[in-house]
Order: C-alpha cells, then structure tokens, then sequence
C-alpha cells in the first residue's frame, strides 16, 4: 500500500462526498425532506476491525477499510452539525454485492443492495439521523 494510493482512495471515497455535501447544502437546505445517505460498508467500522478474529478480520484493505471510517466520521458529524435543520444523515451499507468492484462475487444484487440507501433516502422527517446500518439492522461505529 502506497501513500499515492491512499490518497487516490479518500480523493473519492472522502473528499468527494465532502465535496458533492458542501456543494448540495444550500439545495438540501431549501427543500422539505432532505436526506444524505453515505454508502459505506461495515468494513468501515472501527468496533468490528478492532477484534482481530471477527467478522472484518479477512477484509483488511488499508486504504478502503480506513476510507469508509472516515466517511462514517463524516456521517457522524454531519448529523450532529445539521441537526434540527431537517436534515437527516446516515450511512448505509449494501452489503456484499456482486459488481464490478468485487468481482460479481456478492451474495446480492446491486438491486437488493440498493434497497437500505432507498429506504433512509425517503425516510420520513421523524427518521433517524447519524446511524450506520444494513439490511439486518444497525452497525456498530
């Protein structure tokens, strides 16, 4: 793992979600029902990655696994930040899909993994803000 590869991996996985939030704020703002939802991954979650044999134990890939932490933070603090504005902001993950990423080895279809971020993107306005969650439920930060 590089360093260059490092920063090729937050410049999409962190910078842009910075970059594309900052820039809808102003939309997210004037509009009734606003929802981010970040697509992430339990992979992402420092509490599953911290127990050396559970369940992130095989998936140990520096750049995208520390990545998809940084985007939890930045769910995290979102929702802190717009809370009470209407804003709600959550991070979602599709679980292992079979695209092009992972080499049409998933167990689901990118339909079926879309299905959660569609479900917090139409949530209503009593939904939740700042969680991290799957299809089976909530995930641990």
């Amino acid at each position: 793992m590089t360093a260059a590869h490092m920063r090729a991996t937050y410049e999409v996985g962190v910078f842009g979600a910075v970059t594309v939030t900052h820039a809808m704020i102003p939309l997210l703002r004037a509009s009734g029902d606003a929802r981010i939802v970040n697509m992430t991954t339990r992979l992402g979650s420092l509490s599953l990655t911290a127990t050396r044999d559970g369940i992130n134990a095989d998936w140990a890939m520096l750049a995208y696994n520390s990545a998809k932490s940084a985007l939890n933070a930045l769910t995290v603090l979102y929702a802190n930040e717009l809370g009470g504005s209407g804003i709600l902001v959550n991070a979602v993950d599709p679980g292992h899909c079979a695209t092009d990423m992972t080499g049409h080895t998933g167990s689901r279809t990118a339909a079926q993994g879309a299905a959660v971020a569609v479900r917090m993107a139409t949530v209503g306005a009593d939904g939740p803000t700042g969680t991290f969650g799957g299809e089976d439920g909530p995930f641990p930060w």
